[in-house]
């Protein structure tokens, strides 16, 4: 049985408290390995390895902390195979989506955060001739990066690479539901030349552990991606200590199909934006608002896709359909599903668990997609997050009627629209109350742009500028010019 280690300081240890955490195949519902069971100890050795980093590694030419990233790309891409069948066994998602998907877009993060810095400018203003002010950017320390189980390697690295490009130093916390990418990363930094430090890795649990590393008072930043509730604990803690937050919480996100619109192709990607990673992404479009005139044909051709997917053993390259992650995700997604039946909503297709997938995974935590129509626009199962294959399908008749429908959740994270009306686009978008809005397409995805959500979605945004701002300290320079 494999066991995995923390990474502090530069080299592969063990908890102080010599405790771990059973890991589970999701597919199989076995244990297959043994995560750290960390606590404030290791935190502690976590932050202090960081900062004794900080200051040459702050000091790095950037040119330098470039190279050594790069190179870390490099190796992921080497390491795809190994990495994508971990991150298939340790998530439960099929190996087709881990090797496309995750993987690549781990090394993508990396390189893209290591050539921005390269390219970044300061600010300049001249004043009546008096003084030129200028705008110098400084990292601010130690980081800590807490990033969540439905995405491992993806989101890990959206988080680090913005961090340790810009001169900060880091302590991150990986889910320990999905902890293997994340130790083997931390051998892919040994081995790339990462100096010790720059980059520190503690797994455990969120109470132990994240909590530990949002409380540590030479932790200035935080970033967060995870549930609502849990943003909301760490920001009570954090705001006392003005630590500067980056918080990407739940979702809830409206996907709003106009008559006009192409539907073959809005009914293709539907298919995908529901049951992407068995409905466990933030961005996933969970409630679907079809105008009446299309709504009919709408629905059947969105249940004949759902029930085309292969549900199968996730290391099978043809299996589309996975696990899910944990038998508590399996049991929260299959309550909501009996809530929509006492609501009076119709299960078109789905709503239970599938026939044993074969003898290998006939215990695994594994869940039908499932199509829901006819519940009231209000109920729980339309409201809250479900983070499953489960998706709902309401008609609409007005523009301002969808509007009010798809706003009227706590959440605000993303949204997608269909349509070949250019200024219904126009004006649906500016009406969204989300911090991200696909039109006629989704989870087309530019690094670039500022990434998060509004209202209980989340603080802050993450991407591009607004990730290198994030992670430095603006401080303005004024010299008088004598004039």
């Amino acid at each position: 049985m494999d066991t995995i280690t923390h990474y502090i300081d530069g080299r592969l240890v063990e908890p102080l408290s010599r405790a771990y955490l059973d890991n589970i195949d999701p597919a199989t519902a076995r244990v297959y390995s043994r995560v750290p069971d960390g606590d404030e100890r290791d935190v502690a050795a976590a932050v202090a390895a960081a900062q004794r980093a900080f200051p040459a590694w702050s000091h790095t030419k950037a040119a330098e902390r470039s190279r050594i990233m790069l190179r870390i790309a490099d190796l992921i891409d080497a390491n795809l195979d190994k990495l994508a069948l971990a991150e298939c066994i340790d998530n439960g998602k099929p190996i087709s989506v881990a090797k496309s998907l995750d993987i690549p877009r781990a090394a993508a993060n990396m390189r893209f955060f290591a050539t921005a810095i390269l390219h970044t400018s300061s600010e300049s203003h001249i004043t009546d001739h008096a003084a030129i002010n200028y705008t110098l950017r400084r990292p601010r320390g130690v980081a800590g990066c807490i990033s969540p189980w439905n995405l491992p390697l993806y989101l890990f690295t959206w988080k680090i690479a913005p961090a340790i490009a810009t001169g900060n130093t880091a302590v991150a916390k990986p889910s320990e539901i999905t902890p293997m990418t994340a130790y083997l990363f931390s051998q892919l930094c040994i081995e790339a030349g990462l100096p010790p430090g720059v980059l520190n890795v503690v797994h455990g649990t969120g109470p132990k552990v994240g909590a530990a590393l949002v409380a540590h008072p030479d932790v200035p930043t935080i970033t967060f991606t995870g549930g609502t509730i849990t943003g909301a604990a760490i920001a009570r803690t954090a705001a006392p200590m003005f630590k500067k937050l980056s918080l990407e919480l739940g979702g809830k996100n409206p996907n709003i199909v106009f008559a006009d619109a192409n539907l073959d192709q809005a009914i293709a990607t539907s298919v995908q934006s529901s049951f992407a990673n068995q409905g466990q992404i933030c961005l996933c479009g969970s409630r679907i608002f079809v105008e009446e005139a299309a709504y009919a044909t709408f629905v059947d051709r969105l249940v004949q896709g759902a029930q085309a997917l292969k549900i199968g053993d996730p290391i099978d390259p043809t299996t589309q359909h996975g696990a899910l992650v944990s038998r508590a995700q399996l049991d929260k997604v299959a309550s909501y599903v009996e809530l929509a039946r006492a609501d009076g909503g119709r299960i078109r297709c789905g709503g239970a668990p599938p026939a044993a997938v074969n003898e290998r995974c006939k215990d695994g935590y594994f869940y039908q997609p499932t199509v829901i129509t006819d519940l009231p626009v209000n109920c729980r199962v339309n409201m809250e997050e479900i983070f499953g294959p489960v998706v709902t399908v309401t008609p609409f008749k007005t523009e301002d009627e969808v509007i009010q429908y798809a706003n009227a959740t706590q959440y605000g994270l993303s949204a997608t629209l269909w349509t070949r009306d250019i200024g219904r686009a126009h004006r649906m978008a500016d009406r969204l109350q989300s911090g991200t809005v696909w039109v006629n397409c989704w989870l087309l995805r530019d690094l670039r742009v500022p990434f998060g959500g509004m209202k209980s979605s989340g603080v802050g945004r993450e991407g591009g500028d607004e990730a290198l701002r994030f992670f430095t300290e603006p401080k303005n320079v004024c010299i008088a010019t004598g004039a």
